[in-house]
């Protein structure tokens, strides 16, 4: 099973385009149980607020859905603060989720952190979870 850590622009395109990359990734969690969701509780309030905000026009039942989804599927974890430097600091509590779940964190902005590894665009992740898939199907 995959560690994920899901990024809110990743919730936020998942909910917009149903039938995305981002969307097939929340869909790995639920319908496959290939992937495990680590999060924080400031990940999740953020995820609510961003949901919610008017300029996306996500119906209250979507958000609703999406969050009672997240709750169940999902872990919670209480990471430590790192001490690297972000552009913007409300994403720290992602990498520092990611960090200590052992996780890949999924997101559309990865200049936004530093470049490591574990931190994946949707199209990356999925290309890896193809090519773990047809591994395991061969063997």
């Amino acid at each position: 099973m995959i560690k994920i850590v899901l990024d809110t622009n990743i919730i936020i395109s998942a909910a917009l385009s149903p039938s995305g990359n981002c969307a097939r990734i929340i869909n790995l969690l639920a319908d496959t149980k290939q992937a495990a969701l680590f999060y924080a509780k400031p990940i999740l309030a953020e995820y609510q607020l961003v949901l919610s905000r008017p300029q996306f026009g996500i119906s209250p039942q979507i958000q609703e859905e999406i969050m009672e989804a997240i709750n169940a599927e999902g872990k919670e974890l209480k990471p430590i603060p790192s001490d690297i430097t972000f552009i913007d600091e409300s994403d720290r509590i992602f990498y520092d989720t990611a960090q200590e779940a052992g996780a890949i964190l999924i997101t559309g902005n990865k200049k936004h952190y530093p470049d490591e590894n574990f931190i994946m665009t949707p199209v990356e992740f999925l290309r890896m979870q193809n090519k773990i898939g047809h591994l395991k199907e061969t063997h």
